[in-house]
This record gives structure tokens, sequence and C-alpha cells, in this order.
């Protein structure tokens, strides 16, 4: 029997906030709040997880899971394509072909299906890869190559986009799916991209491409590996532009070049246009900046100074976020020296460094990259840099979460967020609650536990599935830092030790034996966590 009723134009965002008032109020002891966990699920694990607490709240309005919730509530408030589009997104992370097929016989407006941020529709979510796919275990779990074929056999829009997306990151089998029912493109890129020498060759006769499209292609080429269609393309290219081939051939060689590509992938997700030689000197400060190769790196800058100047500002901002993500103090402090354009520019070029910093545990970094960019004001960077005083300014006098426009705050001000709302969650409005626990986390992170132990008391959630990239726990984010003193904090507080990632559906401990290859982590994990368990049961 439900226990309430559910209104006629029920919130989504106020039966989140009701599944998170359960929790804090089970963790703060409240015996009402237990006796309610208990009564709908059998033996639960305390302190709750918001998954549990989620499903406590479904069942006592009556529905067997949350999922079963939500889908009434999207009924009720006329959502039924977008719920629809969000069940989508779920069944096809899960592999779940029976589901699909089913879904898209209910659903079949679902096929033409778009937004704004899922301009691909359903077959974009089934053929997208969050990361280069070239390895055949990334594209496996990357990438849903079956669902696709469901898709594709039932109809589904073909938007441009997906096929862009296939051939930048690289997912071999999807490319010869979408390459053998002939959803390609006959251009010059994806001609190259798929290594048509023939089919290039012939393009490249009727001479209508300009040095753009010829170097677009080559680039796609040398990133999918095909050699014979870069070198093709390069031809071309240096017949377009004498000081191209003057600079190749008085340099590396042709050959050379296109293997240094081939090797070393170039950037395909740039919106500037690609330009061989200069793209070639910027990739190779690029590698000895990761590479902490200082002479290198001073050589080619002397060399090339345009590459110090404000036309290269990005690029000079690219090189500074390879550092922090390979803690390069030092040749970061030799590229100051070089006094390079972006120390001086009035508006320095977007970047994520500042996030990097904290979010990898790098913020001893922060006084040079303060010299470039502002610390923003908000909450999660004050809580990361371990501004206690600051931190408290963001509740009210009843200890109250006061946040104002939350898009004042990170992640919601990033369009990166919002996005990742919708591939996550199927929502894309911000909420506090994520915005606290990304403060959570970055607090715990750089091993400020004063000011942890403050969101926590003021409803930060430890059970938060934040993560730098994808869900998964803040426990997973300590495995890669080994940070043995932070994760002692957490299970101390009764973080979830179950959690798994959205990806690889792991747990923390399965991440550190696989993902990271550190028994000695997976065995003080396990340890920690069967003697939680003892403690449970005694």
């Amino acid at each position: 029997m439900s226990t309430f009723k559910l209104p006629a134009r029920p919130s989504l965002e106020s039966l989140r906030k009701q599944a998170k008032k359960l929790t804090r109020d089970i963790a703060a002891g409240d015996p009402v709040a237990i006796a309610r966990a208990q009564a709908q699920v059998p033996h639960p694990q305390f302190p709750l997880s918001q998954r549990t607490a989620q499903l406590v709240l479904a069942r006592e309005y009556g529905f067997a899971g949350w999922k079963d919730l939500l889908e009434e509530v999207n009924q009720r408030l006329g959502g039924g394509l977008e719920w629809a589009a969000t069940e989508a997104r779920r069944i096809i992370h899960d592999n779940d072909l029976e589901a699909l097929r089913r879904l898209l016989s209910e659903h079949p407006a679902l096929l033409s299906w778009t937004t704004e941020e899922d301009e691909g529709g359903l077959l974009g979510m089934a053929a997208g890869s969050y990361g280069d796919s070239l390895d055949p275990v990334s594209e496996e779990h990357f990438t849903r190559l079956a669902c696709a074929e469901v898709l594709l056999d039932a109809g589904a829009v073909v938007a441009p986009s997906v096929c862009d997306g296939l051939i930048s990151s690289r997912a071999i089998r999807m490319i010869d799916l979408f390459q053998r029912r002939g959803l390609f493109p006959r251009t010059l890129k994806f001609l190259a991209a798929l290594g048509d020498v023939e089919g290039v060759r012939s393009a490249l006769v009727l001479n209508t491409e300009g040095p753009a499209a010829v170097n677009e292609a080559f680039k796609y080429a040398c990133h999918l590996r095909h050699p014979g269609s870069a070198l093709l393309l390069l031809d071309r290219a240096i017949a377009l532009d004498a000081e191209l081939g003057r600079q190749i051939d008085s340099g590396p060689g042709r050959s050379a070049f296109v293997q240094y590509f081939i090797e070393n992938k170039p950037e395909v997700h740039s919106t500037d246009p690609f330009e061989p030689w200069k793209d070639f000197v910027r990739q190779q400060v690029e590698h000895a900046m990761r590479d902490g190769d200082t002479s290198t790196f001073l050589e080619i800058l002397r060399r090339e100074p345009w590459l110090l100047s404000s036309a290269n500002l990005k690029c000079q901002a690219r090189w500074i976020e390879v550092a922090v993500l390979n803690d390069r103090a030092a040749i970061l402090n030799e590229l100051f020296d070089l006094n390079p354009a972006i120390l001086h520019a009035r508006v320095p070029p977007p970047s994520q460094v500042i996030e990097f910093a904290f979010t990898y545990v790098k913020t001893h970094l922060l006084p040079l990259l303060l010299r470039i960019w502002p610390l923003p004001g908000d909450l999660p960077h004050a809580a990361g840099n371990g501004d206690l005083d600051r931190v408290k300014r963001w509740f009210d006098a009843e200890g109250k979460l006061a946040l104002g426009n939350l898009t004042d705050h990170f992640p919601a001000n990033t369009s990166r967020y919002r996005r990742d709302l919708r591939s996550w969650f199927g929502r894309s409005e911000p909420d506090a609650q994520r915005i606290l626990d990304t403060a959570l986390a970055w607090a715990v992170l750089n091993n400020h536990f004063d000011v942890a132990d403050f969101l926590l008391a003021h409803g930060a959630d430890i059970n938060t599935n934040w993560c730098s990239h994808e869900p998964a726990s803040i426990l997973h984010e300590l495995v890669w830092h080994k940070n043995y003193e932070a994760m002692q904090f957490l299970i101390d507080r009764g973080i979830d030790m179950t959690i798994r990632d959205f990806r690889w559906n792991a747990t923390a401990e399965g991440w550190a034996a696989f993902a990271a290859n550190d028994e000695q982590l997976a065995q003080w994990l396990r340890d920690a966590r069967q003697q939680r368990e003892r403690g449970s049961a005694s």
C-alpha cells in the first residue's frame, strides 16, 4: 500500500529533493526516516545511498522503482517522447537490444528525434564515443555497435554529426558498419578518412578542392592511419603551397612528416583550420611539454618565435593545460621566462586549466596559473582552495545553502555540464546539489578535510556520483591519486564502497585492481570494506 499520493503535476526536482532529505535524515539518526527505509527495503544498509533512498521514495508512492516513478511523472507532464529518449539513453548504455526494439515500436518518432544537445539523436548515442576508440576494448565500452545496427535496421535518421563523430573517435568496427551500408558522404574528407586511395585520387583529378579542404582531408587520413591517402593529399597541399613543400623537404621529409602525424594523432577537435606545418611544430612543442623535455621545448620556441605571439594564444593555453596535467612546473616556468603573449593578453583565451588544477590535484601550480586566469569566486573553487571562511559565505544564518544564481558556480556555468546532465541523467537544468557535491569532491581531493566536514554537515552527499569524467564516486577518483588519507576520510564517514561507475560497472576496489593495476591499493580497499562489514554485523 502506497504511503504518499503523487500530485496531478508532480515535480521531478521536488522528488529528487525528497530522496536527498531522506538520506540526510537517516544520516542524522532520525528514527522516523530509518523506519521508512526499513518498511520499503529489506535490510537496508546505513548510511543510505542516494540510489536506495530513491527506491524507498518510489515505493512509498506506490511504484516498483525509481524508473517507474520517473516514467509516470514524465507521462503526467506531457513529456512522453522526452521520457522515451531518456529511457533510450539508459537502454543503449545497457546494450539491451530487446528493450530498444520494444521502445522503438512504442515510440517510432524516436528514430528522427533530436535536440540541440543531442543533434545525432539515438544513433548518436549508440555510435558516439566518449573518447578515442581505436583500441578494440575502448570501442566496445565507449560505443554500442549492436544498438546502432538495431537503429539503422529500424530506419534511424543518420545526422551528419554522427558520421563526423565516427571518424573523429576512430571507432573502427562502427566505421566499418557505416561504410558497408554506404552511409558516409563521398567527400574528400571521408574518402581520406576511410583510406580510399583511388577515391582520393579521383577527387584530386577533378582539381576542385582548395587548400583548406585538402589540408583537412590530409589530417583525417593521418588520424585514421592511411599513409597512402595522406601522401597523395600532402603532394597536392604542397602543389598549392610551395612554402609548405620547402619547410617539409628541408626538414623531416614527406614520408617522415606523414608518419609523425600517424604516430602522434593530429588535433581533430579544434575548430581552427588545420595548417600542416604549423600544426606539426605546435604538436612537437606540446609533446616536449608533456614529456618534460626542456631542451627540445626551448629549442623549438627560439627557432619559431611566432609560437609566442598573440596569434598563437590558444596553443599557449593548451601547452599550459598539458603542463598542469603532467605536473611540469619547471618547464612551465621556462615558458613564462620567454614572455609569451598570453601573459599580457587583455582577455586570456578560455581554458579548463584552473579546473584541472583542482580536479587533478595540482593546486600547487595555482600561483603560476593565476598570472593569467583569475580564480573564480564560487563555492567549489573556495572549497578546493581550502578557504573555509569563504565557503561559509555561501550558507545563510540558518546554515542553508544560498548560492544565488546557480550559473555563477562551477560546473553549472559550463556548456559541458548541461550536455553531461542530459547524457547521464536525462535532464538539462543545473541543480544546487551538484555544485555542493563538486565542492565536496574538490575539498577531499585536495585534503581540505575541515572544509569537507563542513560541507557534509550542510547537505553535501558523500555518495555523490561526481567524478572527473563520467559518474562514479569520489573514492573512484582517489584511486588514481593513491591518496590513502583522503580515502580513509571518506571511509570513516561512511561512503558507500559498493558504488559502481557508469562506464565499466566497477567499484573503486575494481578500479584499483584492474584500471590502476595496483593490487596493494585494491587489497587496502578490500580490507577497509571487510572491516566495515564486520563492524556492521556486530
